[in-house]
Formats: structure tokens, sequence, C-alpha cells
């Protein structure tokens, strides 16, 4: 990723134990060496990469807790916002969104509590319908959505939208 978008790596600094202790489960290393490297931020001004951060709209943990909440409290009865699942909660098995795009795409891993460190992902896309399983890294999903025009419905490479990564600002609260 850092070859591909010609990144600086920052090498930021996170409690992850913390944010794991939260949840219960381990991160995904390769998702944790990503964050540390880029922040959350903005690839190819389209896709949202969601992290650890001040900014309210790229932290992933402020995103879970809302979606978590929402999910659990919901008017809908027991129809979930990621039928057929759930959102992850403590414990379980769910999904955490880590991703999604301008086009209201939505990348998430498919957690399950009893199976610590294989986490799929998921991906949802706006006009496809229905979810889409891919038994590989946070990364190597990531580097197909932005680098591979044959990874339908996700590959954006097509497009010619350029690899290239934007930070989040931090005061978009």
């Amino acid at each position: 990723m850092i070859e591909l978008t010609g990144w600086e790596p920052l090498g930021i600094s996170v409690d992850w134990a913390a944010i794991e202790g939260e949840l219960g489960v381990p991160l995904p290393a390769d998702y944790k060496e990503l964050y540390e490297v880029f922040g959350g931020g903005v690839f190819s001004d389209s896709v949202y990469f969601l992290g650890r951060d001040d900014s309210v709209s790229f932290d992933f943990l402020t995103q879970w807790r809302v979606s978590l909440s929402v999910d659990q409290d919901s008017k809908f009865g027991d129809v979930s916002a990621v039928d057929p699942y759930a959102v992850y909660a403590p414990g379980g098995k769910g999904v955490v969104e880590w991703g999604s795009t301008e086009w209201a795409d939505e990348y998430c891993w498919l957690i399950d509590a009893e199976r610590p460190g294989d986490y799929p992902v998921l991906a949802r896309a706006h006009d496809v319908g229905g979810w889409h399983r891919y038994d590989m890294s946070t990364s190597e999903f990531l580097y197909r959505v932005l680098a591979d025009a044959d990874f339908q419905p996700f590959g954006i490479a097509q497009y010619d939208l350029g690899t290239t990564f934007t930070p989040c600002s931090g005061d978009d609260e």
C-alpha cells in the first residue's frame, strides 16, 4: 500500500490493548500496521479508511459503538441494519466496519469471539445488494479495491482516480 500510494509512513502510536480490551478480541495485525502507517483518511478520493482518530467520522471505535447501540435498540424489531448479520458485541459474532466509499459501499470484518484472529472481510455495495465474503486480509482487500480493475463489484482502478491517500483533518467532528 505504501508503494502503491507513494505515502510516507507516519508511525502513529496507538494503544491497541485498550481498543482490543473494549472489543474483547485482537484486531487484525495488518489493519493495525496500515493504520500506524496511514492513519484514518481517504484513498483515491473515494475509499474511507477508519482508524482510531480524534475525528469522529474516521474513528472506527466511535462508529462501532454507535452502530452497536442502534443495532441493539433498533425500532425495527429483530431486523439488523447489517442483516443477516448483527453488529459485533463483545463475546459474540457480528460485523465491525473499518471502511466505506463515497458511494455508500461498506467494508467490515466478520468477527467471532470464539475464533479470534480469523476475520474475513464482508463487503456490501450500495447498488448490488447483499454481502460478499472475502477470505483475505484487510490490506489485500484494500489493495484489490484500489489497484485491481477486475475486482468487481468493488474495484475502482477502472475509474482512473489515481492511488492517493489524504489523511483526515481531525476537525470534522
